[in-house]
């Protein structure tokens, strides 16, 4: 059975060192189970021997990008056999390449991206891909030392936008802590007979389906949609969407949702379509678990909307 490794990944000072020290801490994750951190950078805050000893945890220190290879990590787990890894990247290498160097014997749990609030937007400008790397690979993300301005900044940049699945939180500078989308209803009436969805409204209807599917199990909804066919599904069925604005003009991705035709004739693949259908929640590997599949009840050609790049600002 392969070793869980748990990723925590971010810039320098963006809190990593903090957060592993209190899950460590955490006897729900520990019990007494022998953990190993790899810490492949250190900051100004360091890991107390006394803190390490107590949670049954060793530690081991990679410099060097180049080191970084399945015969050091094998040479880890065979010195201290843990029950775990910890695995605190270097938050400038590329952890793409990084997780590919893991040995057989470990395998990625959860990674769990840290953001210092204060620095986001000077990283953002500056090192924007690797930004976008560590918010897109994540299985959780958390936003540290926010305040209200960062949090307005941070939310008006379509974070949701570059990982729809991930969960995302605000560690405030006041103590308390809150969800990404808290307070943030959608600006369209899930109570309608049939959601409208206007057509700028496209984004934050896909994101917000996505992160909350039971709210629209057997919802009636109606948009305008660009017409892919997608792999992996079925002869009757087809992807509409549209063309998504993650942070900027160059880096565009087409978002949509998987619809069965329900007895219409298959649309043109890249035409627009009035669609409206029924949304019944399945599992489904595209969408990694469950997730919105609409069952076609009308469709008809339509004119492309006055924009065919949407944003997904709340």
């Amino acid at each position: 059975m392969a070793i869980p490794v748990y990723v925590f990944d971010g810039f320098l000072e963006s809190g990593k060192t903090s957060f592993i020290a209190s899950i460590l801490q955490d006897p729900g994750f520990t019990v007494d189970e022998h953990s190993l951190v790899i810490q492949c950078e250190q900051g100004e805050n360091e890991f107390e021997p006394e803190m390490l000893k107590k949670t049954h945890t060793d530690i081991e220190f990679v410099e060097d990008e180049d080191e970084f290879d399945a015969g050091l990590l094998y040479s880890f787990v065979k010195r201290h056999h843990p029950d775990r890894v910890i695995l605190e990247m270097n938050g400038m290498w590329d952890l793409d390449a990084a997780l590919a160097n893991l040995p057989a014997v470990m395998e990625v749990y959860q990674i769990i991206t840290t953001i210092n609030a204060e620095t986001f937007e000077l990283y953002s400008m500056n090192m924007g891909q690797r930004m976008i790397q560590h918010i897109s690979s994540a299985d959780m993300i958390v936003f540290n030392r926010a305040t209200e301005a960062t949090r307005e900044l941070i939310r008006n940049r379509n974070i949701r936008s570059m990982n729809v699945r991930a969960s995302i939180y605000f560690e405030n500078d006041d103590g308390t802590s809150e969800d990404y989308g808290e307070g943030m209803p959608p600006p369209y009436d899930l109570d309608a007979d049939v959601i409208e969805i206007q057509d700028p409204w496209f984004g934050i209807f896909y994101l917000h389906a996505q992160e909350n599917p039971e709210e629209y199990d057997g919802k009636m909804v109606r948009f305008k949609g660009y017409i892919y066919r997608g792999s992996g599904i079925a002869k009757d069925e087809f992807v509409p969407g549209r063309m998504g604005m993650v942070c900027c003009a160059n880096d565009t991705r087409f978002v949509g949702f998987i619809a069965k035709a329900n007895g219409f004739e298959l649309p043109r693949e890249r035409s627009w379509q009035m669609i409206t259908a029924r949304i019944q929640i399945e599992e489904r590997k595209q969408y990694q678990g469950v997730g919105p599949v609409l069952y076609v009840t009308e469709m008809s050609p339509a004119d492309p909307p006055e924009d065919e790049v949407v944003m997904f600002n709340y």
